[in-house]
């Protein structure tokens, strides 16, 4: 195992990586925040330096830790060899196996190899697999003009949103959630339009892998555009920043499919794969 701390060689790292989309996309991402202030305090794990056959992007070991928040102990996987990822996978000091944490990553062997070792040291893991996308490139920003009067503003959320954001989030409603959003609105770029009394209608936000989520519309503002306006907006301030503007959407969020096919995104040949793994220990918690 080797950590990769040297700036030149993360930045090498990041082109190296762009070789090698979409497999790579979400460790692509979180190497970028890494090399652009590291906001969410996050390191890289390799196998090998330069010719490496798995990386792994994980929190750093001196941030703050709660066992709990799988939101925030989220570690993305790349591999060219799945058999280097296990080796790293069974390496004692590379995942911490004692709290609640995710695995992100868009190869196929992902779910399979990472649950045997899991399996062996007891924890449970739960899968989630959607279509992942890219997003067309947004060379404009959208109009925004059929918003009606200024009572409705294109701007974006403060951390003082996070509450609304954990509510409606299918993946939210827990303390770890809500402190993670707050944290994602602070870090990275998000994009909402507000209603006259200055609350949330719509909105898209960025998570620590560059990824868009949290695409959310009210229902009492469905098919009015918000979602369309917002989804470019996002797009078009990652893409002006370099970052790839990439998305994931469950197979059922059929809403969601039809909005992405109608502005042409991307859907890749590869599916995004997330898992849930919870100690034995902990899995009694009320939240888990």
């Amino acid at each position: 195992m080797l950590v990769l701390n040297c700036s030149t060689k993360l930045l090498i790292l990041e082109k190296m990586l762009k070789s090698c989309f979409p497999e790579s996309l979400k460790v692509y991402g979180a190497v970028m925040n890494i090399n652009r202030g590291n906001p969410f305090q996050k390191e890289v794990v390799l196998d090998s330096w330069p010719d490496f056959k798995a990386v792994i992007t994980r929190r750093q070991r001196e941030a703050e830790v709660d066992n709990l928040d799988h939101y925030t102990n989220a570690y993305a996987v790349f591999y060219k060899d799945v058999r280097a990822y296990r080796q790293l996978l069974e390496e004692c000091d590379v995942f911490n196996w004692d709290q609640v944490f995710q695995i992100q990553g868009l190869q196929s062997e992902l779910y399979d190899v990472s649950k045997a070792v899991a399996k062996s040291k007891q924890l449970n893991v739960k899968l989630t697999s959607f279509k992942a996308v890219c997003f067309p490139p947004v060379p404009t920003l959208p109009d925004a003009s059929f918003l009606k009067g200024p009572s409705l503003r294109l701007t974006y959320l403060s951390a003082a949103d996070a509450d609304l954001l954990n509510q409606t989030w299918s993946r939210g409603g827990n303390e770890q959630c809500l402190r993670y959003i707050a944290n994602l609105i602070t870090c990275f770029p998000n994009v909402c339009v507000r209603d006259e009394k200055g609350n949330p209608i719509s909105w898209c936000i960025t998570d620590q892998f560059a990824t868009m989520c949290h695409g959310y519309t009210l229902p009492e503002h469905h098919r009015k555009g918000y979602s369309r306006l917002v989804v470019f907006t996002l797009a078009r301030k990652l893409q002006s920043r370099g970052f790839p503007s990439q998305g994931n959407v469950r197979d059922d969020n059929t809403a969601s499919v039809s909005l992405l096919k109608s502005i042409h995104a991307e859907f890749l040949p590869c599916r995004f794969h997330r898992l849930i793994l919870t100690p034995a220990t902990l899995s009694r918690q009320p939240h888990l």
